[in-house]
């Protein structure tokens, strides 16, 4: 049985914490398919400590871990304003990244996440919360619609040297 779920704020000196959860379940996720090359540059660009320090202290970006007796075993990461990944409306709210170690898949981890990103988009009188996944990721697709969100529109993706599809969804609220 699990402890209930903690969810706390990232802060500067987490930063570590924050690089180590994110490469673990960013190449759980997506290694099996995705060649080794795409996978090391991608991971060394967007999970460098400079770059998660930068983001990390970006006014209009915030990180949450998920906790299971206090150990980080996810996170979720938000944007606002001008720091969407795509530019939306000036008053949405994006999910950039859920991510959990496998192990807790189907837990309600992810659940209670979304609910605490919609929570906040709410908190901030978003219009919509948005996010993108890769359209071969049919288990997260799935979970979105089932929260609600609907495909809009699409973007590329860039993982490493390969340009992925990525669908973007959306929630009104």
């Amino acid at each position: 049985m699990y402890q209930p779920l903690e969810i706390t704020r990232v802060h500067i000196p987490d930063v570590r914490q924050l690089q180590a959860i994110s490469m673990d379940t960013f190449t759980e996720a997506f290694s099996a398919d995705n060649s080794a090359e795409n996978m090391r540059q991608y991971l060394d660009k967007a999970f460098s400590i400079e770059k998660l320090q930068s983001e990390i202290q970006d006014p209009n970006t915030r990180f949450y871990f998920a906790l299971n007796d206090k150990k980080v075993i996810g996170y979720l990461k938000i944007n606002f304003g001008t720091s969407q990944t795509v530019p939306q409306d000036e008053k949405a709210v994006e999910i950039e990244r859920i991510y959990l170690s496998s192990a807790f898949y189907g837990k309600n981890i992810g659940q209670q996440l979304i609910a605490k990103a919609i929570e906040i988009a709410r908190q901030a009188d978003a219009p919509f919360i948005w996010l993108g996944v890769w359209e071969h990721n049919p288990r997260a697709i799935r979970f979105y619609s089932k929260n609600g969100f609907v495909a809009f529109d699409e973007h590329l993706f860039m993982l490493g040297e390969e340009a992925q599809r990525d669908l973007l969804m959306k929630r009104l609220l």
